[in-house]
């Protein structure tokens, strides 16, 4: 009788384990598309008001994400490099720290990089949200 109860017990424990563990991975993707997403933004603002020269064809975004670990000179400062990111957060759900990328010439909701610049990121897995939506459209 008490094998028989525990069973049950562990029984209704599993997929309140797993609902959990996906939830917290959600929460871990978000909070890593809010930071990337928030350097870009700071790094396009930095541009626009004249501290970062503006490369052609970049729209004053950064060419690639590394650039927000490496960092830049900024104009008219002491030569040390400002820094957005100490390193590119990895992906929960691909456990990966490889992002798509989107450059502000690619039509929005495209899954292609053009190379151009990094004006937007999203998780590559093919996973679909407790909302039912897909990861890569978050």
């Amino acid at each position: 009788m008490v094998c028989t109860i525990i069973m049950i017990l562990a029984a209704m424990a599993a997929p309140i384990a797993r609902f959990s563990i996906r939830r917290q991975k959600e929460i871990e993707l978000r909070y890593a598309l809010r930071q990337l997403r928030s350097a870009i933004d700071d790094y396009k603002q930095k541009s626009d008001s004249g501290l970062i020269p503006v490369e052609l064809g970049s729209e004053g975004y950064p060419k690639k994400l590394e650039i927000l670990v490496e960092g830049v000179d900024l104009v008219g400062q002491v030569k040390k490099k400002h820094r957005w990111l100490r390193k590119i957060p990895m992906d929960p759900m691909t456990r990966d720290s490889d992002w798509g990328k989107r450059s502000y010439q690619d039509e929005p909701n495209s899954h292609s990089w053009g190379g151009q610049n990094v004006y937007d990121v999203f998780s590559t897995s093919d996973g679909t949200g407790l909302d039912g939506t897909k990861y890569r459209d978050w």
